[in-house]
């Protein structure tokens, strides 16, 4: 049986539950046959199978970002796609792969940074989130941080509380003045109580706890 079959639009599904399954049989059995399958019908001329393989791919790698790391290059193929599911879904799955071949999406950071500023939330959430896996490589500190601040001063205040709390634990003792100057300069914006105080509570980390 094809492994196609095993997907929500093949089932006549509208929910994920038959995805996320199918993702955790994957990941029981580490089915590389099942995996380069889905990364083959990434292609498919059906956007409803497009859509469900990557969402197998993308919660196969949340878990084990290494049965899915040999594909880089075809999620970031992705990126240039007109279907923005599959743009955020291939941007999630590169988010967990940075932790497996951070010099391989380092060395795209370019272009994923550039899609990320014309794409959706969910893009842009996860194109911070590599930011935030490089800036804990040490090979990669230096140029990771400084995009990283620099998509604090210019992201939404809807997502900075996150990206902030998200990113505490990889900055670099030497970059936690700059951290904490930037995201205190960004306090006066924040409208929403419950936000702002999220946002003070993680310069109450930086400037008062070692790193």
């Amino acid at each position: 049986m094809t492994i196609l079959n095993k997907l929500a639009s093949s089932l006549g599904r509208r929910d994920e539950v038959p995805n996320q399954e199918l993702a955790q049989q994957i990941l029981k059995s580490k089915n590389t046959k099942a995996i380069k399958e889905l990364v083959d019908n990434l292609a498919n001329k059906d956007k409803n199978i497009q859509s469900d393989c990557i969402k197998v791919l993308y919660e196969i790698g949340e878990q084990q970002p290494q049965l899915i790391a040999a594909y880089e290059k075809e999620f970031l193929s992705l990126l240039e796609s007109r279907n923005n599911r599959l743009v955020w879904g291939a941007m999630t799955a590169l988010d967990y792969i940075a932790s497996i071949n951070p010099k391989g999406i380092h060395k795209n950071l370019a272009k994923i940074l550039l899609v990320a500023d014309r794409g959706s939330v969910i893009t842009k959430d996860h194109a911070v989130g590599i930011l935030i896996k490089l800036s804990s490589e040490k090979k990669y500190t230096d140029d990771a941080m400084s995009l990283l601040l620099d998509q604090f001063r210019s992201c939404p205040t809807n997502q900075l509380p996150m990206y902030a709390e998200n990113a505490l634990k990889a900055i670099p003792a030497k970059s936690t003045a700059d951290f904490a100057k930037v995201l205190s300069a960004r306090l006066g914006g924040i409208e929403k109580e419950s936000k702002r105080k999220r946002i003070e509570k993680v310069i109450k980390k930086l400037t008062k706890s070692p790193q």
